[in-house]
This record gives C-alpha cells, structure tokens and sequence, in this order.
C-alpha cells in the first residue's frame, strides 16, 4: 500500500477531552505522506473549552495538513460525487455521531462527509469516545458492527469504576486499523484490555 498516494479524510467531533490523544495521530498520518483533509464538526470548529480553544485547533489542523478545515455541510458534500477520500476517520467519534450514522441523520460536516464515503462505498473508521457506550449507544453501536465499509478503532474501558458504561478507542491504533480497513478488514482484537 502506498500512503502517499492515499487521500484521508480526519474528521473530529466533540469528545474535546480526547483531542490531545487524537493530534499526534493526525501528526502520524501525515508523516506517512498521505493527503489529509480535516474536517470538524459545527460544535468541535465553534467551541472553546477547558483543553483549548477553537481557534487555536483549527490553526493545528491547517498547519498538520496544508488543508483548510471542512466544517459544513455544504463544504462536505463533494465528497460524494467528486469521490475525494480513499478513506474516512472520525476521531473522535461521539455518542452523538454514533447515533446519527446509525439512523442514517446527516445534519453535520462530519455526517455528509461519512454519508458521501459509504455511498462511494470506501471505508470509514471510527475511533468511539462516549460516556454512554455500553448504555444508550450499545445499540447503535450493534447496528454499525454490522454495515458494510465500516470499520473500528480497538475499544476499551476508560474508567470501569467510576464510568461503567464509557468506552474509548484506543488512538494509539488509529493509523493500524486505517491500513486494516483499507483492505477491508477490521483490526483486532476489537475490544482490547485497560491501558
């Protein structure tokens, strides 16, 4: 497989805790010489927080990828006809996203741009953080196992004790479970042990 000449899309939604887990994957990706293309979702391009503000996350992307950040619907949706991505990742990928990719709802830059790649039928990977994983979000979770072109990042555990129904993707295993789902098979073993 040649990473250079791949075109990746990265899109992040609002899991903003995970963001300083998930840059230096991005940093990865792009040291393998693949074009990337960021994308952020309308809350993780407009939203400051106690891990950084929005602009300053926008400029690390830019700087990452030489590429203007996607973050409309509009702007996401040549995707589809002009067939832009060889692949999609989505980290991190929240409860929330979960359940729109589920129920086929493409109301986000993040969902226009998943909703384009599986109608080209390319594979999209995503790397789950949600605090309701094994709760309200098992059951979409369950669906997306079972569609075509969709892959995961390992899953774990982040906080049994005190968060037992949280799951997080290992980021760590994003760039092998992109090669994985680029010949169309998913890394294992799914759920992986505490770090």
């Amino acid at each position: 497989m040649f990473m250079d000449r791949l075109t990746v899309g990265f899109a992040m939604t609002g899991s903003f805790c995970t963001f300083s887990e998930v840059i230096p994957q991005i940093r990865a990706i792009a040291g393998t010489g693949a074009k990337l293309l960021p994308i952020l979702s309308q809350t993780a391009f407009h939203t400051d927080t106690r891990f950084g503000t929005a602009a300053r996350l926008r400029e690390e992307l830019e700087e990452i990828t030489g590429y203007p950040v996607i973050a409309s619907i509009r702007d996401a949706e040549p995707i589809g006809p002009q067939g832009l991505l060889d692949i999609l990742i989505v980290a991190p990928c929240t409860g929330n996203t979960l359940g729109k990719l589920a129920n086929g709802i493409t109301d986000t830059s993040v969902t226009m741009a998943a909703k384009a790649q599986l109608r080209n039928g390319r594979p999209l990977l995503l790397a789950v953080s949600t605090n309701d994983a094994l709760g309200a979000s098992a059951v979409n979770i369950g669906r997306l196992l079972n569609a075509k072109q969709l892959y995961f990042v390992p899953l774990r555990q982040d906080d049994a004790e005190h968060k037992p129904a949280s799951l997080v993707a290992d980021f760590t295993k994003i760039l092998p479970a992109m090669r994985e789902a680029l010949e169309g098979k998913q890394l294992q073993p799914l759920f992986c042990g505490l770090p």
